[in-house]
C-alpha cells in the first residue's frame, strides 16, 4: 500500500496540519482504524504532559514527572518513585525493583562461583542420574592442557605427552 502526505484539520484548534506518510504507516501497522484528529500541540495540550510544544511540535521543555515519596517494600528504605502509588501494590527502591528484573537463569548462573563449582554440580546431577556410575573427567590445570582437550588430540605439555584424546595423564600446571 502506498503512502502519501496529507493535509488534516484539527478539531480542536482548526489549523490544518500534515498527516505524514511515516505516521500512516505506523498507523496501519498498529491496525488504527481513524486518522488523527488533533495537531501535535492540541494533542500535547489534551494529554497534559506538563511541557509546552510550539506550533512547529518541537518540545520546548523537558518532560516533567511528579517524584513521590515512598517506602521500599522488599527492604523498607524510603524512595521516590516517577508513580503514586496503588494502596495493595508493593513499592520497590530502584536496587530492589532491578534485582527482581533478573531472569532466573541468569540468576542461577551468578551463584555459581567458578567453572570448577559448575563442573562439580554437573558431576553430583550425572552421579545422581547414574546413581554414582558417572565419571567426570578433571578440568585442564594450564593452557596448553586446556589446548589439547579443546584439539581433541596429544600434545605436549611440560614434557608429558597424554596417549589418548581428552585424557590428562600426569599434567601438573
Amino acid at each position: 500500500m502506498q503512502f502519501v502526505d496529507r493535509l488534516l484539520k484539527c478539531i480542536d484548534c482548526k489549523n490544518e496540519f500534515v498527516f505524514t506518510a511515516g505516521e500512516q504507516l505506523f498507523f496501519n501497522d498498529k491496525q488504527f482504524k481513524n486518522d488523527p484528529k488533533r495537531c501535535k500541540l492540541c494533542k500535547a495540550k489534551r494529554a497534559g504532559l506538563g511541557r509546552s510544544v510550539s506550533p512547529d511540535g518541537v518540545a520546548a521543555l523537558p518532560f516533567s514527572r511528579t517524584e513521590t515519596r515512598a517506602e521500599c517494600s522488599a527492604c523498607g528504605i524510603e524512595t521516590t518513585v516517577p508513580f503514586k502509588p496503588t494502596q495493595g501494590r508493593p513499592v520497590l527502591c530502584r536496587a530492589c525493583f532491578q534485582l527482581k528484573q533478573v531472569p532466573p537463569a541468569v540468576a542461577a548462573v551468578a551463584n555459581f562461583d567458578s567453572a570448577a563449582a559448575q563442573v562439580a554440580a554437573a558431576a553430583a546431577a550425572l552421579d545422581e542420574a547414574f546413581g554414582g556410575k558417572a565419571a567426570v573427567a578433571p578440568l585442564p590445570t594450564s593452557s596448553a592442557a586446556t589446548m589439547e582437550m579443546i584439539a581433541g588430540g596429544p600434545m605436549a605439555v611440560e614434557g608429558k605427552t597424554s596417549e589418548l584424546p581428552g585424557i590428562h595423564a600426569d599434567v601438573r600446571a
